[in-house]
């Protein structure tokens, strides 16, 4: 599994982000009016288990993706959504208010041992699909969001070389820490979208990986304990520790607009 989109949405807190990109894959033109779903070759899972997950105290939330299997752990239809799909949380408009707040224990299994998260993805679109009877279409609109972009001294992240890709987050006493290893601004971009109120819109030209660590405190967060932890905002944190910004701007972004969703029958 490599990315964060792919790890990140495992381990983490039901409050901590969820990131995702623009680039989603699917067959249906931006804009194009008609409810997507899967193509009829799609591979799907031959068994398939969807029932209502309880509170759950201080236990994560997340989706965790192996061979040929995947596990979401309290998630919402919305979350599967987004990790299905590969887009953010302000890019999923419309469908029922359950969508984004009751919770679900899914398992999927194929008896193939399928390894590539883009076609495990695929799967899960099919199972939300057939399971939430799932219809969406794809738009581009017009909404406010923060650009992604160079400063004015130029970035301050190694470059990446020989390495394998990892994005990971941590979170203790109210700060979080982004460790990054051969990550694109695609996936930064990503990572800070789950952390915001906006999408981010990469715009900083700049190719390849990066190796960096970001580290911040949310708003109000109070860090206890750690010399060396700093006490700043996200958008200080971007601008001093990797040489970037953060612009609020109103830009074109795809956003998946849901048609139609629906409870699944018990299983």
């Amino acid at each position: 599994m490599s990315g964060m989109t792919r790890r990140e949405a495992v381990r983490m807190t039901a409050a901590a982000w969820v990131y995702a990109s623009l680039t989603a894959a699917g067959p249906a033109a931006r804009g194009q009016a008609g409810s997507e779903a899967p193509g009829p070759d799609a591979l799907e899972f031959d068994v398939t288990s969807v029932k209502p997950s309880g509170p759950g105290g201080r236990w994560s939330s997340g989706i965790d993706t192996m061979p040929g299997r995947i596990e979401g752990n309290r998630v919402t239809l919305k979350r599967c959504i987004m990790q299905a799909y590969a887009v953010g949380p302000h890019q999923v408009l419309g469908g029922p208010e359950w969508m984004a707040t009751e919770r679900w224990r899914i398992e999927a299994r194929a008896t193939r041992p399928v390894e590539d998260d883009a076609v495990l993805m695929k799967m899960l679109q099919a199972l939300l699909a057939d399971r939430f009877q799932l219809a969406i279409h794809r738009e581009t609109r017009t909404l406010p969001a923060y650009v992604l972009e160079v400063g004015r001294n130029g970035p301050k992240m190694a470059r990446a070389d020989g390495v394998d890709d990892d994005t990971d987050m941590d979170g203790w006493r109210g700060a979080l820490t982004l460790t990054a290893k051969k990550t694109d601004m695609n996936s930064l971009a990503e990572a800070l979208e789950g952390r915001l109120d906006r999408p981010v819109v990469n715009r900083t030209g700049l190719a390849g990986g990066y190796n960096f660590t970001l580290h911040w405190s949310p708003a109000n967060g109070q860090v206890e304990d750690d010399d060396d932890a700093e006490d700043v905002s996200i958008f200080t944190a971007v601008a001093e520790q990797l040489g970037l910004r953060l612009k609020a701007a109103k830009e074109p972004v795809e956003v998946l607009v849901v048609d139609r969703a629906e409870r699944p029958a018990a299983n």
